[in-house]
This record gives structure tokens, C-alpha cells and sequence, in this order.
């Protein structure tokens, strides 16, 4: 595949292509595909402008990851990890327009599973790095590309694995970018005009999943029981689910939500009492704002029982925990008063949350490299609700941010797109991010 004068030539067709590999994870290793038939694409494309690559199956059978270094010319500088996923969460095709695995091109955009989530990110990343080797640009540090498996599931068979048992893959890097940020928001100024805003992930809050129990004695369904587990446990996650945990405003939440008051011009009271009220008003981005003002517990899984007239000894719940920075023992203080003695918690999957400044270099880099691509822009810092694999990487003191740089229609609701029926990204959109991506990563 012949490299292009401008990366942003073949980013496209990257993109197209990334996405018809069915890469999907189900969460079960039996049932996930197509990983490293994708990952030995990737590695192909980066050989075939001259890199040397790593390919490593990480903890089981068909879950590649591939990593590439690009030298830079400051060698005692910490290098710089661009990293992305190759894995997407299970499609139905009967629900999409265009069927999720074609990566059809059309009315505008690229198509498919993975297109937001994040094979946008890594068809830019190949496109870019194809572009400097062939080119002979020798970026300011070391550059690593990475490319994982299995972030959908949190990384036991990607990341998590690469950082306990790989973690020379990692030489010598001290700060990445990955998902999920550098997209814009726009948003009206106070003059009548609008700003768009370039949200860099700066913090995620923390996932623990947790499994309830309640254990009750068995018994015979048409008998009277009073202490029955699954009315024991149904209450519990009743009194859960419909808990709101109070208000915390971390640091970058603050500075996002003063950052929009000054363009906007709308007062931004932290004390007022209708704060989820105010980040409604940002539109579909108020979904992701507005589950960082607090900690939330969502149950999720519910099973017990195995014939209609047995009362069953135990009944279970899973539930889906995000907990803010600095929040975990104030947080855990709640869950017992609202689950009370008699049901037992414990944590199945538990992955902390991470938080760093918006300041730095970096952060200079990716502001000046916005600019020069749309005057029109301005950097702010936010939290990500949800989770990524910089949970794995901050492990190894690693500084993380989220920053796929995409200009994104106003009309467009980016929030719905992950995970969501008929995923797809503007060509222009991944055009814009490419010029970019490029343009900071030679300035780093």
C-alpha cells in the first residue's frame, strides 16, 4: 500500500477498513474474534512504510496487540504513547442502517461498529505514523504507537495483561493520548456568535463492579416465608438504584463548567441546587457532564432461583459502580447504609479512577496544534464517566490524556454514538483530526 503525500489522504480507507474487521468482544474469550486478525493488518501497514513491530498475544490465544516506535531527536526526553483499541462491543445488525461491519462510506460519513469507538483514533494513528517514517520526520521525542485488545472488557486480555507481565513494551514512556477526548463542543457565546470548546479528558472516574448476595433459607414456594432472599436482596437493589449519591465537583468538572459560563455568558453557581438542571441545558454532552457530578451505582444483573415453587437460599445482583476521584471510602460508608447488614457486597472487577492537572507541555502542544487547524477553538479539561486503558497505563506512572482530536458538527449527538445503533464519524471530522494529530505529535 503505497504511503500518501498527506496522511490525511488515506485516513478514510484506514477507517473503512479497520471497521470491517469484526473485531467483537463479548466479554467471553470463546466468543471474541477477530482481534488479531486486525492487529497483524495493523502491523502490516506499519511495516510497509518501514517500521519495525512488536506483535504480542496477550494471555490467551488471538488477542494481539501490536506496538511500534518511532525515534525521536531528543532520546533523553520520556517518550510519548499514542495508543488505541482494535476491539468494539457486539453489534445487531437487524438495528443498524447499514450493516455494522461495512464500513460503508456515505452521505458523509464512515459507518460501522468502532467507527466513534475507537477505530476512528486508530486508523489516524496508522495514517500519521505511515506519513512520518516515509516522510523522514523525526518528531521532538521517542513516539510508541500501540495497538490493544480487549479495552471492552477492561483490558484483562489487553492492557492489564501488557502492564503486569510486558511492561518493557513501555520503556522510557512517561505521558500518552488516547480515547476519550479532544472532540468539540459547540457552544453560543455571549456576543451572539458561537465557541467551540475541545474537551481533553483529564480524569475517568473509577469502575467497580460489585456482586450482592443475599442468603436466606430455602423452601418450598407455596409455604409462607417471611425471610426470603430474593425479596431481601430486590429491596436492597431497589433502594440502591433509586439512590442519589450527593454532588462532588472535582477540580476539572469545575473548570469545564466555568470555562462554559464564560463563554456562554450563564452564571455557573456550584452551590445552586439545580446543578444537574444546568448541565441538562448542554444538550446530549450533559449525559457525560452530568454523571461526573456525583458517584453513581446502576444495578445491572439479577439472578436467583431455578424452578417457579422453590424458594431459593441465595439471590444475587451485579451492580455498575463509577466513583469519583478521592471518593472510594466515603463512597463504600454509603453503600452499607443503604444495603444494610443482612446483604453482602464484594467487588468483582475494580479498576480506580485517575485524575491529572490540565497544564504541562502536552497540554500546550494540543492546544497550539487545535488552533492552528480552527481559530475558532479553546482547550477545557473534563472528566470521563466511563473507563479507558489509562487506568492500566497510569499503573506505571504513566500521565494520561484523552485526545482524539475531531471538529464535530453542532447538530450532532456524539454522547449517543458509543455503543450506540448506526455509530459513525464525519469524514471531515477524521480529515480535521488527522491534520491534528499530525501537527501535535511534531510538536510534543
Amino acid at each position: 500500500m503505497t504511503v500518501p503525500a498527506r496522511p490525511a489522504d488515506e485516513v478514510v480507507e484506514l477507517v473503512s477498513t479497520l471497521i470491517r474487521f469484526d473485531t467483537t468482544n463479548t466479554g467471553e474469550p470463546a466468543t471474541t474474534k477477530g482481534e488479531a486478525d486486525c492487529a497483524h493488518w495493523v502491523a502490516a501497514q506499519l511495516q510497509a512504510a518501514g517500521y519495525e513491530t512488536s506483535y504480542v498475544e496477550s494471555g490467551a490465544p488471538g488477542r494481539g496487540n501490536v506496538f511500534a516506535r518511532l525515534p525521536g531527536a531528543d532520546r533523553d526526553r520520556g517518550a510519548l504513547m499514542i495508543h488505541g483499541h482494535l476491539d468494539v462491543v457486539p453489534a445487531e445488525a437487524a438495528d443498524w442502517s447499514v450493516h455494522p461491519f461495512s464500513g460503508a462510506v456515505t452521505d458523509g460519513y464512515v459507518w460501522g461498529r468502532g467507527a466513534i469507538d475507537m477505530k476512528n483514533m486508530v486508523g489516524m494513528m496508522i495514517a500519521v505514523a505511515r506519513h512520518f517514517k516515509s516522510a523522514g520526520v523525526v518528531p521532538p521525542r521517542d513516539l510508541v504507537f500501540a495497538f490493544v485488545a480487549d479495552e471492552e472488557a477492561g483490558g484483562s486480555f489487553g492492557c492489564k495483561w501488557l502492564v503486569e507481565n510486558r511492561p518493557d513494551l513501555f520503556d522510557g514512556v512517561t505521558e500518552a493520548v488516547g480515547e476519550v477526548g479532544g472532540f468539540s463542543l459547540t457552544v453560543p457565546r455571549a456576543d451572539g456568535g458561537e465557541r467551540r470548546l475541545y474537551l481533553i479528558e483529564t480524569a475517568e472516574k473509577g469502575m467497580q463492579w460489585m456482586r450482592l448476595t443475599a442468603r436466606r433459607h430455602a423452601g418450598h414456594g407455596s409455604f409462607v416465608h417471611e425471610d426470603n432472599a430474593v425479596t431481601a436482596l430486590a429491596e436492597a437493589v431497589a433502594r440502591l438504584g433509586r439512590h442519589q449519591f450527593p454532588i462532588v465537583l472535582t477540580d476539572p468538572v469545575r473548570e469545564f463548567l466555568e470555562a462554559v459560563a464564560q463563554e456562554t455568558g450563564h452564571a455557573f453557581d456550584p452551590q445552586s441546587p439545580d446543578l444537574d438542571g444546568t448541565v441538562a441545558k448542554l444538550g446530549p454532552i450533559g449525559r457525560i457532564i452530568g454523571a461526573t457530578l456525583r458517584d453513581t451505582a446502576n444495578p445491572t444483573m439479577l439472578r436467583a432461583g431455578y424452578k417457579a415453587n422453590v424458594i431459593p437460599a441465595t439471590a444475587e445482583a451485579v451492580v455498575d459502580c463509577r466513583i469519583l476521584p478521592g471518593r472510594r471510602a466515603a463512597f463504600e460508608r454509603e453503600l452499607d447504609e443503604i444495603l444494610g447488614p443482612d446483604v453482602e457486597r464484594e467487588w468483582i472487577t475494580e479498576l480506580s479512577s485517575y485524575e491529572t492537572t490540565f497544564d504541562g507541555d502536552l497540554v500546550e502542544a494540543m492546544n497550539d496544534a487545535l488552533l492552528a487547524t480552527d481559530p475558532e477553538a479553546r482547550t477545557v479539561p473534563y472528566m470521563l464517566s466511563g473507563g479507558t486503558d489509562a487506568k492500566h497505563f497510569a499503573r506505571l506512572g504513566i500521565r494520561c490524556f484523552g485526545f482524539i482530536p475531531l471538529r464535530l458538527p453542532p447538530e450532532l449527538d456524539f454522547a449517543a454514538l458509543f455503543h450506540g445503533v448506526d455509530e459513525r464519524v464525519p469524514v471531515d471530522s477524521l480529515i480535521f483530526g488527522t491534520e491534528v494529530l499530525a501537527r501535535f505529535l511534531q510538536h510534543c
